[in-house]
C-alpha cells in the first residue's frame, strides 16, 4: 500500500492496537507503539503520537495514559464487556447442549476476543469444559437463522421433524412429510432451544426442539395476527411448562414441607406467593401445564409434597400414586416368587 494511504490509516491502526492489546494492567509504552506502527510502514514519533492520542480522546475513545518504564504508556479503559460478563457468556455456551462441540469452540473463541488479547488469554486458560453431552446436529445455526428471519418477516415455516433411535439413526415423524406451522417465538429452556408455534392440526401452542428440525424453509404465506399476539404470552407459557412439554393448563395448589421452599421458588420464580400453614407445611398456588415431566417433578419429593386442588388434578395425583404402589408391590412379589423358585421352595 502507498505510504500516503498508510499514513491516513494511522489512527485506525493505533486504535485497534490499543483495543486489542492494552488494558489497565497492560499499557502499551510509547516506544512499543511507535515500533509497531513503523513495522506497518507508518511513520510516527513521540510528538505526533501524543497528538494522535489527544485526537482519539477528543472523539470519545477514552485512551488513558500512565507512566510506563520512565515513558508514557497508553491503554483503552472503556470495554463493551467486562471480564465477568465475558465469563458468563462463555460458560453459558459451554453448558448449552444444543450447541455442538465444533460451534462451542468457535463461539468461545469469539467471545474471548471481545476483550483485549490479555483478557482473552486469561479467559481461555480458566475456561471450564463442562461434562455436557452436546448434540451433533450442525444445522442448528442455520435453522435458528432461518427461523429468526421468518419471525421478522412474519411468515410460516416448514421443516422435517425427527427422533433418534437406539442406533442414533434419524426416524422422521409423519412419514417424513413436512410440518408447516406459524412460528411464534424461539425459547431457550433447560439447555435446549425450542420453537413455539401454532400448528393447524393441534389446539394450543406446539413446541419443537430445534436440534430435531431439518430442512427448515420460509414459506410465502403470512402468519395470522393470533400468532403475532401470542408472542407476548410466551414467557408465561415457558414458566408453566416442564421441559417445554405441553398439556392441560391448571392452577395447582401444592402443599409441601418448608424445606422445599427453595425448590418451589427455583421452579416457579421468586414472585410465587407462598403461604405458611400449621407446623412445617407451606402452600402455593401455581399455574402448570400437566405433562409427564410435571409428574416427575412432583413425585421426586415423595411425601414432602402433595397436590390438594383442583379436584381433577388431585384425583389424577392419587390415581398415579396407587398405580405406582401397585407396580412396586407386583415387582416385589415377583422377586419373592423367583427367589423361592430358585431355592426349590416352590
Amino acid at each position: 500500500m502507498e505510504k500516503s494511504k498508510l499514513q491516513k490509516m494511522k489512527l485506525l491502526f493505533l486504535l485497534e492496537m490499543l483495543r486489542v492489546d492494552s488494558d489497565e494492567e497492560h499499557p502499551l509504552c510509547t516506544a512499543d507503539i511507535i515500533s509497531r506502527l513503523n513495522g506497518k510502514g507508518v511513520s510516527c514519533d513521540r510528538r505526533t503520537l501524543a497528538k494522535d492520542i489527544a485526537l482519539l480522546n477528543e472523539q470519545g475513545y477514552e485512551v488513558m495514559s500512565v507512566t510506563c518504564s520512565r515513558q508514557k504508556g497508553y491503554y483503552v479503559e472503556d470495554r463493551s464487556f467486562s471480564v465477568p460478563e465475558l465469563r458468563i457468556l462463555m460458560d453459558a455456551v459451554q453448558a448449552a447442549r444444543f450447541v455442538t462441540e465444533k460451534k462451542t469452540e468457535e463461539l468461545t473463541e469469539k467471545i474471548a476476543a471481545l476483550g483485549d488479547s490479555n483478557r482473552a488469554q486469561m479467559l481461555k486458560q480458566n475456561a471450564v469444559h463442562f461434562n455436557t453431552r452436546k448434540y451433533s446436529n450442525e444445522a442448528v445455526y442455520y435453522t435458528v437463522n432461518t427461523l429468526n428471519e421468518a419471525l421478522s418477516l412474519r411468515r410460516k415455516v416448514s421443516f422435517f421433524y425427527f427422533d433418534l433411535n437406539d442406533r442414533l439413526e434419524k426416524v422422521y415423524r409423519h412419514d417424513k412429510r413436512r410440518y408447516t406451522v406459524e412460528p411464534v417465538a424461539l425459547v431457550l429452556a433447560e439447555d435446549r432451544y425450542y420453537l413455539t408455534a401454532i400448528s393447524p392440526d393441534r389446539e394450543g401452542p406446539s413446541v419443537y426442539r430445534i436440534d430435531r428440525m431439518e430442512g427448515t424453509e420460509i414459506e410465502s404465506e403470512q402468519i395470522s395476527e393470533e400468532a403475532v399476539k401470542k408472542r407476548d404470552s410466551v414467557p408465561d407459557y415457558a414458566g408453566r411448562t416442564f421441559k417445554m412439554f405441553s398439556g392441560p393448563e391448571v392452577n395447582a395448589t401444592l402443599v409441601f414441607d418448608d424445606n422445599l421452599v427453595g425448590a418451589v421458588l427455583d421452579r416457579f420464580g421468586e414472585d410465587a406467593h407462598i403461604t405458611r400453614l400449621d407446623g412445617n407445611k407451606c402452600q402455593c398456588v401455581v399455574p402448570v401445564s400437566v405433562s409427564p415431566p410435571f409428574w416427575g417433578w412432583i413425585f421426586q419429593f415423595g411425601r414432602q409434597m402433595q397436590i390438594t386442588a383442583p379436584d381433577t388434578l388431585k384425583g389424577e395425583y392419587v390415581r398415579r400414586l396407587k398405580e405406582a404402589a401397585a407396580a412396586m408391590m407386583e415387582e416385589k412379589n415377583e422377586r419373592l416368587y423367583n427367589r423361592k423358585r430358585s431355592t426349590g421352595k416352590i
